[in-house]
């Protein structure tokens, strides 16, 4: 049995080719009860437009590319299943492309990339998103994108984003650790090419300074956003004749891998040592003790992402203006058993 064709869809419908393609691509100037027949018909048909078929017989194109540099896997896959739901949605296909951030050959390889796998835009996650050089780059080769970074509000620098506010969230978990009675509060560091990181420690300090409590620089760290830099960071902090009685890794990984050492120094979680994490991932559900962490909605961060780029590409493809202001979002403080009241000063070693 043959599959239903774009033809088949415009007859049963009784409109144009033209009509079908522009409910396909979600465009606007249709009205609601020929769009509404035009999507009995796909469905009662089963059609599934191709997009790289789309692609070869117009002059548009028809897919996207989500370009990423991160090694927190349960990110990556957020991402990837956002944007993969926004494009299903208008019916664009996706290409995956992972890079070396650090690579100083990235802008032409992203060039290089949109030109020959014929993409309609870019989605950028960080650290490549939060480069001013490739930023400007892409928009003087007239690339479409959208960039997912991190801001405490609407940048308003001329290029559009959905921007996440880890500032503010950093601040609450590190505020729920004090009013548990912390004041030796350990920090580990993400990736410091991740605008995150920074913001995400400003949030740590602001919240130390706003409740009087001196920040201690034995208790902060460098590193990436990986569990073994949580287990190494947290074994360093955790060997101090003071310790700390808390500790806030920048993301569920690093916090993961402050459980593992705490639990490998035979250390009680959270009744010795609270521990905070950020994200939410699967993990920070599944661990044991729990980690209170703060919900960072990644996947629908994306499907905003890609939804803006598609919506701007249809509006280009019009003539119509593109979409002013820039989205933002706030992750939520989850308080979960690995934080608790401070009950007692550790033990000097």
């Amino acid at each position: 049995m043959r599959s239903a064709t774009i033809k088949d869809v415009a007859e049963q419908a009784g409109v144009s080719l033209k009509t079908v393609s522009r409910v396909i691509n979600n465009e606007p100037s249709v009205h609601a009860r020929t769009r509404e027949k035009v999507q009995r018909a796909i469905d009662a048909l089963g059609y599934r437009p191709d997009p790289s078929a789309r692609s070869l017989r117009s002059t548009r194109a028809y897919a996207v590319g989500l370009v990423y540099d991160n090694p927190n896997a349960h990110y990556i896959i957020s991402m990837q299943s956002g944007v993969l739901a926004a494009c299903r949605k208008s019916g664009y296909g996706l290409q995956i492309h992972p890079c070396d951030s650090t690579s100083p050959r990235l802008a032409e390889e992203l060039v290089a990339l949109t030109a020959h796998a014929r993409l309609a835009g870019l989605v950028l996650a960080p650290p490549m998103s939060e480069q001013p050089e490739l930023i400007r780059t892409l928009a003087a080769a007239k690339i479409p994108f959208m960039r997912v970074i991190s801001a405490r509000q609407d940048p308003r620098d001329g290029y559009p984003c959905v921007y996440v506010d880890d500032r503010d969230a950093a601040y609450a978990i590190t505020e729920h650790l004090i009013q548990l009675g912390h004041t030796r509060i350990g920090f580990l560091w993400g990736g410091r090419d991740h605008r995150s990181s920074p913001e995400r420690y400003q949030g740590y300090e602001d919240a130390l300074k706003d409740y009087g409590i001196a920040l201690d620089r034995k208790l902060v760290l460098p590193g990436d956003y990986s569990f073994d830099d949580g287990f190494r960071g947290a074994r360093k902090l955790l060997a101090l004749k003071d310790r700390p009685t808390a500790i806030f890794g920048s993301n569920d990984e690093i916090a993961a891998g402050v459980l593992a050492a705490a639990h490998s120094g035979g250390i009680s979680v959270p009744w010795e040592l609270s521990i905070a994490g950020f994200e939410d991932s699967p993990f920070s559900k599944q661990s044991w003790p729990a980690l209170t962490t703060a919900r960072q909605a990644t996947e629908e961060i994306a499907r905003h992402a890609a939804q803006r780029l598609i919506g701007n590409l249809q509006r280009a493809a019009n003539g119509e203006p593109l979409e002013e202001g820039n989205e933002g979002f706030s992750p939520e403080l989850v308080v979960r058993g690995s934080t608790a009241p401070l009950r007692s000063a550790p033990a000097k070693r």
